[in-house]
């Protein structure tokens, strides 16, 4: 286990390294940040919106602290402000393009229909927990909130989604 001490000596040499540094800083938590943009942009977005937060991050790196969270949490929450920018830009009022299916799959389309249909705290809590397989801990530092609060989001979510799609969908 990593001291925060340690952690912050590290990011500042990181820091100091320039490029590489925050190409190496980065590289572990890029899978996540792109399947978060995924879930939280329009179809087709997701490559616009990781490039866009990865500006964002190398231009904000400097005020990263490593005392107020992981460098995946921070790395995560600037892809969701820039999916919500995104958003905003299109003037969509649909979350995602539910239309086209991403796969043939029906069910897929039927669960991406009830999930975008949730109320908005519960959508994000599934799309980051169950999509991006974020930890709740990392989930509660996103919506800034407890783990209790996404716990409960969760559930309540999950009891929404049986009402939609029924205790046998798979």
């Amino acid at each position: 286990m990593e001291l925060a001490g340690s952690t912050r000596t590290r990011n500042a040499a990181s820091r100091a390294s320039g490029q590489d540094g925050f190409n190496e800083w980065v590289r572990p938590h890029w899978s996540v940040m792109y399947a978060c943009a995924v879930v939280q942009s329009a179809q087709g977005e997701a490559d616009d919106v990781v490039q866009e937060a990865l500006i964002a991050a190398w231009r904000k790196w400097a005020q990263f602290d490593a005392d107020r969270g992981s460098p995946r949490a921070w790395l995560v929450a600037i892809v969701l402000d820039q999916a919500r920018k995104s958003h905003r830009k299109r003037h969509d009022p649909a979350a995602a393009d539910v239309d086209t299916p991403a796969s043939d799959a029906v069910a897929d389309l039927d669960l991406r229909r009830a999930v975008n249909a949730l109320p908005p705290r519960q959508r994000v809590a599934v799309e980051l927990h169950y999509f991006v397989q974020l930890r709740v801990c990392e989930v509660a530092t996103l919506m800034s909130c407890s783990e209790g609060t996404v716990k409960a989001c969760l559930s309540a979510a999950r009891a929404n989604l049986r009402t939609r799609l029924g205790d046998d969908f798979r």
